[in-house]
Formats: C-alpha cells, structure tokens, sequence
C-alpha cells in the first residue's frame, strides 16, 4: 500500500496476528498438541515433479462429478483411470462417457467402483492414481482428500474444502507431510470478469485495495426435490440445523486472490456475522409437501441470508453475503474498491477517477455494457485469451469448470504450483464454521487461524501467466 509502510506495520503486528490465529483454532489443537512436530515442508508455491500423463480417479460422479469427469477425458495429458460412486447406474454412466470421449482408447480402461461408502479406499488401494477429484457431499471432502494424499495422490476437492477448522489443519498438515497437491476447486477464480479484475488489481489500475464485497446469492430451494439423491438430499440439512455463511468461496476466493491474501501483501484476520430469521425454507416445506413430509419434521435453524464481515491483516473490509432461499436474482457481487476506482459485477461495471477513458466524465457514472470493449481489449487476462475460446466451447459454468481443470493438468504436466494453494483453500472455507460461532455468540469476533503460521509473508502473489 503506498500510504502506508507495509513491512514495517506487518512485523509489528505479526505477533499479534498469530496469537489471535493460534486462539481461535484451541478448541481444535493447541500448540502443545503433537501434530505441530510434524515434519512436513510448506505448501505456498510448491510444485510437484513433472508427470507426462497423469492418470487421474474421480469420487463422486453426480451432477458436479460427471461434468468433471467429461472435461477432464478431454484434456490432452490425461488418463482416466478409475471412477467411484455410490450409484453404479452413475459410474457407468460417466465411464462410458469418458472411453467414447478417448482419443485412440486413450481412457479404455477405467476401472469402475460403486455400491459400499467404503469402495473409494479399495479404488485408491488398487489403482493408485496420480490426482483423485472428489465430487461428493461436504462431510465426504476432508476423509476422502487426506486419505488420497497418503495414498500418494493430489487431491482436488469441491467446495468447501472441509466443514471443521479441525479437518482444515488435518488437511494442510498431511499436504505437507505427504509433498501433495490439495487444492479446492474454487472454479469462480477462472471467470472471464474474475480474470479481468484479478489482472487490472495487479496493473494498479484502481490504486491500494481497501474493500471487497463476495457473495453466492442463489434460489436453490427446488433441490429439495432431490429426496433420495442429489445435491438437495444431503444439503437441506445442513440449512436445517447450521446457522451461518454456509457456502463463502464462490464470491470470496476471487475477491481473497485480488487482495493477495495469505500471499506476501494480506491476509485474513477476525470475522463478525449475522444471521437473518429462518422462515423461507420451512414456508418452502410446508407449501409443497405433505404435512408428514420429512422436510416438514426439520427444525429450521439457519437464516435465509447470513451476512460475514471480513477484517486482513492490513485493516481492510470484505463483506461476504450467502443466500441459496430467497427469491432473488444470482448475484456474486464481485466488488473490489480501492482508492482510485471500484469494479463491480452484476451487471459487470467500472468506475475510475477521471472517468474510464473515452467513455464516462468522471467515477460518478458506471462504464458497463458494450462501452466495457475497450476494457476488455485492454485488460484481457492472458490466461482468458489462450484458453477462453475453448472454455466456452467446453461449457460449464461458461467455460470457468473447462478452464479451472485445463490449468491443473496443466501445471501437474510442467511441474509448476497450482493457481490456488492448500493454505486458500482452508482460509476461505473457514468462514463457514467461524460465522457458525459469531452467530452463535450473537456477532462477536472471531479469529481467523492462520494455516501458514505466519509463511504466507513469503509466499508469492497468484502470477499472471504470460
């Protein structure tokens, strides 16, 4: 930051920030708990040897894990060679789907694991892949990505990385111990916009950062419909009985990796939260389905909108709002303020001092629509500009899924560190079980732990790539 003596403020306050850090994991471990012996090697930057192909399990083949599984068979470099899942009508399915997809059988033979909870271990026992992606409900991520890394594979994981601070320090400990990969697929950072902004915060074309707005405000009440199987059968309840920001990282990573958080410049100090009352859902219930319907037997705890304020290191501001009941338009809000002008998203807009050149007066008119061309052509992430053609022709979330596995194979390939850490991955999914403790204690601050224990200082900022 130019006004303010960054080095300097860091090191005297450093202190201060572990110690808040280290007490707001205690319930956890403390720090005379024996797995801060461990011999491991620090995570931030770290790439892994080189791998020609790379052979590639996947757990969890429903509506996630099958998009997964198809983009990746298309991804020069890969192997699928193993998929798990619960339901065996899905594994064959997404098996089949990835030898027809096969350059030359390039995927014919993929070893397919369905019916126990368990057969996931006997698939990583037998197959030994190089990287596993976990596609399954939020309790199955953190097991399942520690026991991929002791078996001596990267693992990738969907978002949240884990549900407990616990899991989380489990899980960047046997990343270090075990010289592995794991990384949340937090697919919003590969937006074209994200892009955008992230490569305009690094130009300095809206000065020092002071403030960022995340969200994922999104109607998923009709996944209640999902009964049996499916996303709406294992989420709804978790509405029913947690009370907090239950689904951060969509908005957060992207914001998190402009301010360069938990990488040399920031990172994430304490946290306050709120909760609106629990009505929509339950009113949900009781309107489509049979009063003895199991939906109508919950005790709906959560609020229909949380709303997380977020204070770094350096003082500044993220507010990170998540609503998946209110009848509302998709929104991730996607604001990053800094002292000469503000980018925004929905709709995608820009406000510079000075106005944006040859396009509005001065910052109290939004540059937004087709007037952003010029932004765009200027601006461009580079990244976007190789690969973004081809995203969009991939699909998925249009094209950022293609993009986000197109560049883990990619790095895993050349032997370079992955675009998110192990240690970011942890950050911005602790949210969830910290504003779940504000909450609860009626808004009172909490204290982010810090997984790098104070490393990240010398951790590098996300590059753009060239």
């Amino acid at each position: 930051m130019k006004n303010l003596d960054r080095r300097s403020f860091i090191k005297k306050t450093s202190l201060t920030g572990v110690a808040l850090g280290l007490g707001s994991m205690l319930p956890a471990y403390s720090t005379n708990h024996p797995i801060f012996d461990h011999e491991g090697k620090y995570m931030g930057g770290f790439a892994a040897p080189k791998l020609n192909k790379v052979r590639i399990a996947i757990i969890g083949v429903g509506a996630r894990g099958s998009g997964h599984a198809r983009q990746l068979a298309s991804i020069e470099g890969t192997e699928i060679v193993a998929i798990s899942d619960l339901y065996e009508d899905y594994a064959n399915r997404s098996a089949n789907k990835c030898k027809e997809i096969g350059k030359e059988s390039r995927h014919k033979n993929i070893a397919v694991y369905h019916g126990a909870e368990d057969k996931w271990k006997l698939m990583l026992d037998e197959v030994k892949p190089d990287a596993v992606f976990i596609a399954t409900n939020w309790k199955n991520h953190a097991p399942m990505a520690i026991e991929a890394m002791k078996k001596g594979a990267h693992a990738f994981v969907e978002v949240p990385l884990a549900l407990t601070l616990e899991e989380m320090w489990d899980i960047a400990f046997t990343s270090e111990q075990t010289q592995k990969h794991c990384m949340m697929m937090e697919n919003v950072n590969y937006g074209r916009d994200e892009l955008l902004y992230l490569n305009m915060c690094r130009q300095g074309v809206i000065g020092d950062i002071l403030h960022g707005e995340a969200s994922y405000i999104h109607e998923l009440r009709g996944q209640m419909n999902q009964q049996e199987r499916g996303t709406g059968s294992w989420r709804t309840p978790h509405y029913a009985k947690r009370n907090g920001n239950l689904y951060p990282t969509h908005g957060l990573g992207p914001v998190a990796q402009y301010m360069n958080l938990a990488r040399g410049e920031d990172n994430f100090n304490s946290l306050v939260s709120f909760s609106t009352p629990s009505l929509g859902r339950k009113q949900y219930a009781e309107k489509n389905y049979p009063a003895d319907h199991k939906w109508n037997k919950l005790d709906y705890k959560g609020g229909d909108l949380n709303t997380s304020i977020i204070k770094t290191t350096l003082g500044r501001t993220i507010m990170v709002q998540w609503d998946e009941t209110s009848p509302r338009p998709y929104s991730r809000h996607n604001l990053v303020q800094g002292t000469t002008g503000t980018l925004a998203g929905f709709p995608t807009r820009v406000a510079l001092e000075g106005g944006v050149e040859g396009i509005t007066k001065d910052h109290h008119s939004w540059a937004q629509g087709e007037q952003l061309e010029k932004i765009y052509e200027k601006y461009e992430h580079p990244l976007y500009k190789r690969v973004g053609e081809l995203a969009k022709k991939m699909g998925g979330h249009g094209g950022m899924d293609f993009m986000m596995l197109f560049r883990i194979v990619e790095c895993l390939r050349n032997g370079e560190p992955l675009d998110q850490n192990v240690y970011e991955g942890c950050h911005w999914s602790a949210v969830a079980p910290l504003s779940e403790k504000s909450v609860a204690q009626g808004g009172s601050p909490q204290a982010f732990p810090d997984f790098t224990r104070g490393k990240w200082k010398s951790t590098e900022p996300l590059a753009i790539l060239k």
